[in-house]
């Protein structure tokens, strides 16, 4: 997040179009950087806004707000509700052990929160709510921001305000660049479906609710509890 000028504007003012996907203490109308009209004296500093790329307006953004560019469109998100976090950490934890430092499982992945992925260089942008590399196609993590490989596996949380987004926008842009697995999980409604990328379609290979024992590729190695996540 900038400080200073960056403030004095609202995201509708910084760019065009700007999508806003109200979720906890965010609304719909919501405008960030956070700030309102601009004064007289502002008017070079407009030109210089105006002029920002998609993704330095993403870096502009508050702390507590996520951006991404998909499709040449800047979308800004607040934090996740609890119950989104809860359900994001709790599939962390029963996939990370096991498959990222090989406790009870195969290892061999880097399982990543909310990594910023960058499938065309601060131009097209997500940020899954969780990420998994295979370390022969990643082997180290790295030591910027930016995650610039594809990733083997992405898992998305639905929530209310996005899921349209999570579903019409990510996993067809997902399967354009050759994400091989996608999971959804809804903790409202309690289901997880798994995607498996089939010569460039989406192929869907299991839809699972309330507390079914979850064993889908590609962490079939290992089962635990759909109801882990709710809990």
């Amino acid at each position: 997040m900038t400080d200073g000028w960056a403030r004095s504007f609202t995201v509708d003012t910084l760019c065009k179009p700007c999508h806003l996907f109200a979720e906890g203490h965010l609304p719909l109308n919501y405008s960030s950087p956070i700030g309102y009209a601009m004064k007289p004296d502002q008017g070079d500093t407009m030109n210089a806004v105006l002029n920002l790329s998609l993704y330095e307006q993403l870096m502009a953004l508050p702390d507590h707000v996520t951006g991404e560019i998909l499709n040449g469109e800047l979308y800004a998100m607040p934090r996740p509700t609890g119950r989104h976090a809860g359900a994001s950490s709790a599939l962390g934890m029963r996939i990370g052990p096991p498959f990222r430092f090989g406790e009870g499982g195969p290892g061999g992945w880097w399982i990543v929160d909310e990594p910023e992925v960058h499938f065309t260089r601060d131009v097209e942008v997500a940020v899954p709510d969780l990420a998994g590399w295979r370390h022969e196609r990643m082997p180290s993590i790295p030591e910027g921001h930016r995650f610039e490989i594809v990733p083997d596996w992405l898992c998305e949380i639905l929530s209310p305000s996005t899921a349209k987004k999570d579903r019409a926008i990510k996993l067809p842009l997902y399967a354009h660049y050759g994400v091989a697995h996608v999971w959804m999980v809804d903790p409202v409604a309690q289901t997880l479906e798994a995607f498996e990328l089939r010569e460039g379609r989406w192929t869907l290979i299991a839809t699972l609710k309330d507390d079914d024992w979850v064993s889908v590729a590609p962490f079939d190695a290992v089962e635990f509890s759909l109801a882990d996540l709710w809990a």
